[in-house]
């Protein structure tokens, strides 16, 4: 009986083995199929308390799944997007279901051809930079066709036409586009083999087509930007710089001027053991480009302005973030970065890590802002690049992490911020609804690893700010407040992560004196997490306070909401 059952087994073992060998030769040669799914889905609830309406749509969902194929040098891939009606917080134009992005690529030694929807970015991103940022859903994909030829190990040429994504539609204007890239050590690699020093040269020349339908202006159809960069790598050091020249381009964004744009980027760090240390800043002045001229807020957006400022992770340090000044910014960033070393004096038995980061961005200085009456009926100014004008935003802070002991980690973060919000978030000179705002934050964040994977975290934060008015308006009740003051916050959160699948989070966020007394409420938030390998499912339940969200300088406005929430996530 044992030697019969034995033999089926081998046997069986056999067969699985022929099965599998056969399935993989099968898969080889037929390609094969990957992709990823994700559905972010809200049931909400109105709250008079935080002035959370829904509308009669209370149940939202963002949703998209991809699936691409591969076979040797040939690539294709679609996109299902559906949003029935898209979260709160998202450009309601989202609405619908569709497939808006799908692609066939063939690559093969020096050629790689791509026809369909693409996304590319050339140099910074100052000229062109088709991206896709889920958590803003943004995403200005382009669709036509793009080359790209490497005659030669050193050399990149890259030539694309095309329509941006629209929702589910496609710009007005049409994008022209193309890159040259050389480094230098390889192309003259007998030259300078033995080189130390990396220098990559690189330029893009890109165009946008939109017929003019304007009734009282004459508007250009055909818009270059034009762009020119290096980098140069040695050891630690890397510096990379590029310039950028639009021809005059009225739009929406610039109200219509006739200037001629500019910008520089520029950055500079150096890093050895322990040690490093960043540089970065950028001066744009009417460097709006898109290739709808009428078109707002994120849409249609051909290059990209970067932001350096820092990017935080902790809620109430990222409660008044910068957004890019496409019309005109200057400034930069400087980040310090030092671990002490264990067994020093500071370090201790564990080292310690310590970053001080500072960014500082102003207005450019105009000079002789005009109507100018000609034969185009233009509107046109001039700049002082010599000087700098307002104060836009500031961000100083101080994070300190230092381990303890094996299982017990902190944080400690300090940020000094200021923002110009009536500029930065509203595009309005209105100080008084809407105040310049100076603030102070901390954050104490302690993470307990009391077992192989487990874990306990608490974090704590603190936002103290102080809003500058004209005159104050308040009765004595506070209800003649004006809406953008909310006054102090404080925080809390504790994460238990009891195994490497469960984790379960609670935190409250409490707007401790706000003017107005009924408003001084707390933003409540549980959530509890499972992860299996790829799979991902959290099931939440909370209040969202309004505010701004950005990325890289990108924003998108959130407006309050509570409610009940899902998220499910997976790939193959």
């Amino acid at each position: 009986m044992t030697l019969k059952l034995s033999s089926k087994l081998l046997f069986s073992f056999f067969i699985i083995l022929v099965f599998n060998s056969s399935f993989a030769q099968i898969k080889d040669e037929l390609g094969s199929i990957h992709g990823n799914f994700q559905i972010d889905a809200a049931n909400y609830e109105r709250d008079t308390i935080i002035n959370a309406d829904p509308g009669s749509e209370v149940f939202r969902y963002n949703a998209f799944g991809n699936i691409n194929y591969q076979k040797g040098g040939f690539t294709a891939g679609v996109r299902y997007e559906s949003y029935n009606p898209p979260l709160l917080g998202y450009l309601p134009g989202y609405k619908g279901s569709g497939v808006p992005y799908r692609f066939a690529r063939y690559t093969h030694k020096d050629i790689d051809i791509t026809v369909g929807n693409f996304y590319e970015q050339f140099g910074s991103g100052i000229s062109l930079r088709a991206y896709e940022n889920r958590g803003l859903l943004y995403d200005n994909a382009l669709d036509g066709m793009r080359v790209i030829f490497t005659p030669k190990k050193g050399i990149i040429l890259k030539g694309l036409v095309g329509k941006q994504r629209t929702y589910f539609s496609l710009s007005p204007g049409v994008v022209r586009g193309f890159d040259g890239e050389i480094n230098l050590m390889d192309v003259f690699d007998s030259i300078l083999g033995k080189s130390k020093t990396k220098i990559i040269l690189g330029g893009s020349f890109v165009s946008k087509f939109q017929q003019d339908q304007n009734p009282t202006l004459v508007l250009p159809e055909n818009v270059g930007n034009s762009a020119g960069r290096v980098t140069i790598i040695r050891g630690g050091f890397n510096f990379n710089a590029e310039y950028a020249y639009k021809i005059n381009d009225p739009s929406y964004q610039n109200k219509y001027s006739y200037k001629p744009g500019h910008a520089i980027i520029a950055s500079a760090s150096y890093g050895m053991d322990g040690f490093s240390l960043m540089f970065s800043g950028k001066m744009l002045d009417n460097m709006s480009f898109r290739s709808d001229r009428d078109a707002q807020n994120t849409i249609d957006m051909i290059n990209y302005q970067p932001d350096f400022s820092k990017f935080h992770t902790y809620s109430l340090m990222a409660y008044y973030p910068y957004a890019t000044q496409p019309n005109g910014e200057v400034g930069g960033t400087g980040e310090l970065q030092y671990k002490f070393k264990k067994g020093s004096l500071l370090g201790g038995k564990y080292g310690m890590d310590i970053t001080i980061n500072g960014s500082a961005y102003y207005g450019i200085d105009t000079i002789g802002i005009a109507a100018i009456s000609d034969t185009l009926n233009n509107f046109k100014y001039s700049t002082n690049y010599g000087g700098v004008g307002e104060e836009y935003y500031h961000d100083f802070n101080i994070e300190i992490t230092k381990k303890l002991s094996k299982k017990l980690k902190f944080t400690v973060m300090y940020a000094n911020q200021f923002l110009n919000q009536s500029i930065v978030q509203f595009n309005t000179p209105d100080k008084e609804e809407h105040p310049d705002i100076t603030s102070h934050i901390g954050v104490l964040d302690v993470i307990w690893r009391y077992k192989t994977g487990s874990a306990i975290r608490f974090e704590t934060q603190g936002f103290f700010g102080s809003y500058d008015y004209k005159e104050h308006k308040y009765d004595d009740n506070g209800e003649k407040n004006i809406t953008n003051n909310t006054g102090s916050w404080a925080s809390a959160l504790i994460e238990w992560t009891p195994n490497t699948h469960w984790s379960i989070t609670v935190a409250d966020q409490y707007n401790y004196n706000n003017p107005v007394i009924s408003k001084r409420v707390h933003y409540y938030f549980g959530m509890i997490g499972y992860t299996n390998g790829p799979t991902r499912v959290s099931l939440s339940y909370g209040r969202q306070r309004q505010g701004i969200f950005c990325a890289g300088g990108v924003c998108r406005f959130v407006p309050a909401s509570s409610g009940l929430s899902i998220s499910i996530s997976s790939s193959f």
